[in-house]
C-alpha cells in the first residue's frame, strides 16, 4: 500500500473546534502540495478526510486538483486512536490512499507505521508524507518522500 498522509492547511479560529475553516494561506498551502502531488509518482486513487471543516476543504482542494473521489471517516479526527486507522488501513483494498486528517494524529500515525510507536512527529499545516508499506502494519512503512506548502 501506498499512504499520503496530510495535515489540514492552516485554519482560522473557531469556539468550535470541529468548525474552524481554512484561511487564505490554508487554501493555497493545499493546493501547492497537491500540485506537487499531482506532478509526482505518488497520486492516490482516493482520499479519506475528517468529517472537521478544515480537512474536509483541505481534501476538497485536493480532489480538484488531482481528480480523486473523497471519503468522510469518522475516525482520523485530532485525538482518534491511531490504531482505529490502522485497523481501516488493513480491511481495505485500496492501494494508493490519501489521508487528509489532523495532529496530533498525523503524527502518531506517521510514527506507528514506520518506527511502530505512537510517541508522534511534528507535522506543519499542509504537510503530506508518502509512505509506502509492502504489508499492512506498525513498523512495516518507509518514508519516501514528503511535500511541503
Amino acid at each position: 500500500m501506498q499512504l499520503i498522509i496530510m495535515r489540514h492547511g492552516e485554519a482560522g479560529w473557531h469556539s468550535l473546534d470541529q468548525e474552524r475553516e481554512l484561511t487564505d494561506v490554508g487554501r493555497h498551502g493545499a493546493a501547492a502540495v497537491a500540485a506537487a502531488i499531482g506532478k509526482s509518482s505518488w497520486r492516490p486513487d482516493r482520499i479519506w478526510c475528517s468529517p472537521y471543516t478544515r480537512a474536509r476543504q483541505t481534501a476538497a482542494i485536493v480532489s480538484e486538483v488531482l481528480n480523486c473521489p473523497v471519503d468522510e471517516k469518522p475516525f482520523i479526527t485530532p485525538d482518534d486512536d491511531p490504531g482505529l486507522c490502522l485497523d481501516a488501513l488493513l480491511e481495505t483494498d485500496i492501494s494508493r490512499l490519501m489521508l487528509v486528517c489532523h495532529m496530533p494524529l498525523v503524527g502518531s500515525l506517521s510514527t506507528l507505521l514506520v518506527d511502530g510507536h505512537r510517541k508522534g512527529i511534528p507535522f506543519m499545516t499542509a504537510q503530506a508524507v508518502v509512505l509506502d508499506m509492502p504489508v499492512v502494519g506498525p513498523g512495516c512503512a518507509d518514508l519516501k518522500e514528503q511535500f511541503l506548502p
